[in-house]
């Protein structure tokens, strides 16, 4: 997101009564006691796994790509995380959490499949691939940060419809960029009326596609995790918050948590040769499950973070760029180097007659 709309938030939340504005921290704070941290996380892993949807599972139907500490893995049991991971790709060194994706293939007029490549996202220089992650704190003591163990799922990989009543674009939405630099990016995520869509681009997108995901921001306040890994969190009252907006918790959940967002950006500028897309002249991208709508795009999160760090960034005022009071960062070069063995054998970057694990779903 392009740092003009970040500033124009910062004032917005300032005035605004639901950020707990007139708090304050020192140095790469707000001033006001909003924390809105945005930080950068290289891919640790590129493969078929899914430790909370089909743990133990090697491999699991569709691919992802992982970012984070290196304890992903096939199975990863409800504990400490922050205790088995040694390093992470993320900005953050005591950021051991991993946080998942589906990935995008490009399917050419032949039927052939091709990965479009993840690319680092803007002020992001250095990270390779990945994944930009957000945490956003309407104030000091407005959230509390998540427990040991925790984690959570959210979206459907087996959408294909728009359900009825359902705003799905401040769930997950896609932004088709302009042109080159990140063109067009002048509005917070999912909030362009015309660049900003529920569905994946009908269109080439000439500076690629980004994808924007939004986690639930309350919590049941006893449940780590739940058998969907979706019951014990839920959105406000009023349906998912918009970015960087927080909502009245139902009293089902009344324990409000830091709004997690997944920022994902595909340059699918290499593949905007129409001859190439479908004869029908439907748009040619799908998601690593097999869907072309883009409704079932959806994220994985286990949660990480060493000791209370977490909790001082979301008390702290932090804003922006990771330069937080009192939370160590590392450099991309250093992030670039935590990695995770693929444990799967199989091409997910060359051309594929199928997308890896077609018909597992």
């Amino acid at each position: 997101m392009i740092w003009s709309a970040l500033f124009a938030f910062a004032s917005l939340a300032t005035a605004a009564p639901q950020f707990g504005g007139g708090g304050g921290g020192s140095g790469g704070s707000t001033g006001h006691g909003t924390s809105l941290v945005r930080f950068g996380c290289s891919q640790v892993v590129i493969e078929r796994l899914d430790p909370l949807v089909n743990p133990g599972v090697l491999p699991s139907p569709h691919v992802h790509q992982v970012v984070g500490g290196n304890a992903f893995n096939a199975s990863m049991a409800s504990t400490d995380v922050s205790g088995i991971a040694s390093c992470t790709t993320c900005n953050f060194p005591d950021d051991l959490s991993n946080y998942w994706t589906a990935n995008l293939y490009f399917q050419a007029r032949n039927g052939s499949y091709k990965r479009v490549p993840q690319i680092h996202n803007r002020m992001e220089d250095g990270y390779e691939g990945g994944t930009t992650v957000y945490y956003v704190s309407p104030g000091s003591g407005k959230v509390t940060a998540f427990k040991p163990g925790f984690r959570m799922l959210v979206g459907d990989t087996t959408l294909r419809t728009k359900p009825t009543g359902v705003n799905m674009k401040t769930q997950s939405c896609f932004r088709c960029y302009t042109g080159p630099n990140f063109k067009g990016d002048d509005l917070s995520p999912c909030a362009d009326p015309k660049l900003d869509t529920e569905t994946l681009p009908a269109g080439p997108c000439l500076g690629g596609i980004r994808s924007n995901i939004h986690f639930p921001t309350c919590w049941d306040g006893k449940n780590l995790d739940s058998p969907n890994h979706k019951d014990h969190v839920a959105y406000p009252t009023s349906g998912p918050s918009s970015f960087a907006t927080t909502g009245t918790c139902p009293s089902s959940h009344p324990v409000k948590i830091p709004q997690v967002m997944l920022e994902i950006v595909w340059d699918t500028t290499g593949f905007n040769d129409k001859s190439e897309w479908p004869a029908d002249g439907s748009q040619p991208f799908v998601l690593s499950n097999g869907d072309k709508t883009g409704y079932a795009q959806h994220a994985d999160y286990v949660f990480g973070w060493k000791g209370d760090a977490l909790q001082k960034l979301m008390d702290g005022g932090c804003f922006g760029a990771a330069t937080c009071n009192g939370v160590k960062t590392q450099t991309a070069a250093t992030a670039n180097k935590c990695a995770v063995k693929d444990t799967v054998a199989e091409d997910t970057n060359g051309w594929l007659t199928e997308l890896p694990g077609h018909g597992m779903e």
